[in-house]
């Protein structure tokens, strides 16, 4: 799925707060939204495994939530937020395509890494691919409940996301069109700074 859509979900995660602990609800909101987020850090190095922890980040989670019921603070729940965000992300991902350049073509067995059993989950394509028209649609569904809670920062925030969604489904399979063609140009020397999925993907 598409970073947006993880840290829409994200936002949503934390609009929780605002029912069952209204004065920490900015403070998870801003966490769900980096934790959505932060997996997707590992783009360029290893996506999908660097920083995914479907067992591992799930398994934080209910620890330090426990905490934050226990001793509820701003640190508590922004860090419980957080690492659930994060394990929402890192697990959603399995029901995504697979992690090659044209995942639309179905043609890798890769998802996302499970380091907890040292293996690589396989996707579901429940979501064909990044920026298909479902998983918009789902980015906008979880938009909308944010829409209405909030207002100010974050709804400006949320509308953005959604049209940043919008204009990258639109052009997904261009995108990889365009990128084939920077490639075959790109002097040998360069090539070799360019992450090797992608070269490997394209070459």
């Amino acid at each position: 799925m598409m970073a947006t859509t993880h840290a829409l979900l994200g936002v949503l995660i934390g609009s929780a707060a605002l029912f069952v602990a209204p004065e920490f609800a900015p403070v998870a909101v801003a966490a769900g939204l980096v934790g959505g987020l932060f997996p997707d850090l590992d783009l360029y190095a290893g996506h999908r495994k660097t920083l995914h922890f479907p067992v591992y980040y799930s398994m934080a989670t209910v620890a330090v939530l426990a905490v934050a019921a226990l001793v509820p603070t701003a640190p508590t729940v922004a860090l419980g937020v957080f690492l659930l965000s994060a394990a929402v992300h890192s697990v959603s991902d399995a029901f995504g395509g697979g992690l090659e350049l044209k995942p639309w073509l179905g043609e890798s067995d890769r998802a996302v890494y499970d380091h907890f059993r040292d293996q690589w989950i396989r996707p579901r394509r429940w979501v064909r691919y990044d920026g298909a028209p479902e998983d918009f649609a789902l980015g906008f569904f979880f938009a909308l409940p944010s829409l209405i809670l909030h207002e100010g920062t974050v709804q400006t925030l949320v509308v953005v996301a959604v049209l940043v969604s919008g204009v990258y489904s639109l052009f997904r399979k261009r995108l990889v069109l365009a990128a084939e063609w920077l490639v075959d140009r790109i002097p040998t020397s360069i090539l070799a700074y360019v992450p090797e999925r992608f070269v490997r993907d394209l070459v």
